[in-house]
């Protein structure tokens, strides 16, 4: 009996049995030293970009921190953050094409030189579509399309 795939929907309900805090595993003590990390869920990485308001843009590194600091741990895995953040990205995707107009704002995640993410879905061009219209000025920076002076509009948290 063949499977069908699951959306991407599905997979960001999933938790996997996360979050969690893990001890720093020996593989990762050497850039990040000994201390407790953050594995988060799928929605947890989903929620905190839902809280970006218009007008406002986020980084991976920012929400990594973001979640290290509400579990109380030394940092946050980047590794499954930058999954989710994918995951959260398709899933917003799906929704809009079934006629959900209130979607996770993805594209307001760039990374942490202000550039745009090449993972996200019909990125980067998507991306820099859904900015302009919020009214961000994109630029070509070394073949790169950036969010001219991202960091004024960088989210507090």
């Amino acid at each position: 009996m063949a499977q069908t795939r699951k959306t991407a929907r599905q997979k960001l309900a999933a938790n996997h049995g996360l979050p969690k805090v893990v001890r720093i595993p020996p593989r990762m003590r050497r850039q990040y030293g000994n201390g407790k990390m953050v594995v988060p869920s799928p929605r947890l990485v989903d929620s905190v970009i839902r809280k970006v308001e218009k007008g406002k843009l986020i980084t991976p590194r920012m929400i990594r921190d973001w979640l290290a600091r509400d579990f109380r741990a030394d940092f946050c895995c980047p590794m499954t953050t930058g999954i989710f953040l994918r995951l959260s990205a398709e899933a917003a995707e799906e929704d809009s094409a079934s006629g959900k107009t209130r979607i996770t704002p993805w594209w307001r995640v760039v990374k942490d030189d202000g550039t745009l993410m090449e993972k996200f879905p019909n990125a980067p061009d998507e991306q820099e579509i859904r900015l302009q219209a919020e009214g961000f000025v994109i630029e070509k920076v070394k073949g790169k399309r950036r969010v001219r002076d991202f960091q004024r509009f960088l989210h507090e948290n």
